[in-house]
């Protein structure tokens, strides 16, 4: 493929630190650069906690179960995500409860909340979808009138802020994701944030086998290994070194693409106000769900990589069920993720934005 949908930059001091950890010979979950790495994001996120774990997957896993999250309870959750959104509460024995999405924001929507808040309700899951912020004022006040923890799921939304606050850091745990694909990354890996020392304590607890800090090798928890290596805290020291600079890339991207796009009847995913969306992926929907594969058919074959906006969980039989979304089936059904990586250059957008020109009959014009 001509042009990825996305590809990591690591031509900062990625190899730098990375030869630095081999040679002091740390290269497991002990070494400097985890406690550097974690130390950088805290400031970055400006939270109070912040531990480091193996992936983001992990790290919601973590989140509930140190908010006690187990059987009979229910999770709350946008059916509009990634998977890994909704398998970790089905990991701690809890049920993962479907909402649908706003159409103007594709964020969880606040009244679908409401509407499936009962007695067995414990947790919802915040998913800021595609770097936009869910609307964290309504969500919080229904957390509040009905006693409900929040875990924000921010895998998608490092650098994105609502209302100048940084994501993950308004409900009771914030996660994080560090594949190659995401703004930064560590190849794999996660982080966990909280403002309440008692969940950091536990979440580094069960990350690391359950360990009794009172009795060495001493495990009075069933814990598990969720644990970030030295390796990989290195690559994502020198990674959020260079955040910022990503994302005010990637937002120059979402900006070229709004202007080279706008003559065609295609939406791009926008910026609310009171947000600051980081733009993980630019998003885009066609008019009519027919023309989607088409289009993602036609650039293919002009060496230009996309991909599908996620399908609607509820939709998968592992996860199905009886109910309609019908605002998170249409966005899904029509929305294509075009190339988004900091790297790509202005010319290369060009060259997108002409072939979806040429799909739709017109003739390029930039």
């Amino acid at each position: 493929m001509e042009i990825p949908v996305y590809k990591p930059d690591i031509t900062g001091n990625e190899k730098k630190y990375l030869i630095d950890c081999i040679k002091s010979g740390w290269i497991s979950s002990k070494g400097q650069y985890i406690e550097k790495f974690e130390n950088e994001f805290k400031k970055f996120t400006n939270s109070s906690f912040c531990t480091s774990v193996s992936n983001g997957t992990v790290a919601i896993h973590l989140a509930l179960l140190s908010l006690n999250i187990s059987t009979g309870d229910e999770v709350i959750v946008p059916t509009l995500t990634y998977v890994a959104s909704v398998n970790p509460i089905v990991y701690a024995g809890a049920k993962p409860v479907f909402v649908d999405s706003l159409n103007s924001t594709w964020q969880m929507d606040p009244e679908d909340i409401k509407r499936k808040i009962n007695e067995r309700t414990k947790a919802i899951i915040v998913v800021h979808l595609y770097g936009h912020a869910a609307d964290m004022d309504s969500i919080m006040t229904l957390a509040k009138k009905h006693n409900l923890f929040v875990i924000e799921d921010c895998a998608e939304a490092i650098g994105t802020l609502y209302k100048e606050k940084h994501v993950g850091t308004f409900g009771d745990v914030g996660t994080f994701s560090f594949y190659a694909n995401k703004t930064i990354t560590c190849g794999e890996g996660g982080m966990v944030i909280t403002n309440e020392f008692s969940l950091h304590e536990r979440i580094k607890k069960l990350k690391n086998q359950g360990v009794s800090k009172e009795k060495e090798y001493w495990h009075d928890i069933i814990g598990f290994n969720y644990r970030m290596t030295n390796l990989q805290a290195a690559i994502g020291l020198a990674q959020i070194e260079r955040a910022n600079k990503f994302i005010t890339r990637k937002r120059e991207i979402a900006a070229c693409y709004k202007k080279f796009l706008s003559g065609l009847p295609i939406i791009v995913h926008d910026e609310a106000p009171g947000t600051f969306h980081s733009y993980w992926m630019t998003s885009i929907l066609v008019k009519n769900e027919s023309e989607r594969e088409a289009l993602r058919s036609f650039l293919k074959s002009k060496g230009i990589e996309t991909r599908p906006v996620f399908y609607p969980v509820h939709m998968m039989q592992i996860h199905r069920v009886n109910e309609s979304f019908p605002i998170a089936e249409n966005i899904s059904l029509r929305g294509i993720n075009l190339p988004s990586w900091p790297g790509l250059s202005d010319n290369s957008i060009k060259f997108i934005c002409n072939k979806i020109y040429e799909f739709f009959g017109k003739k390029g014009k930039l």
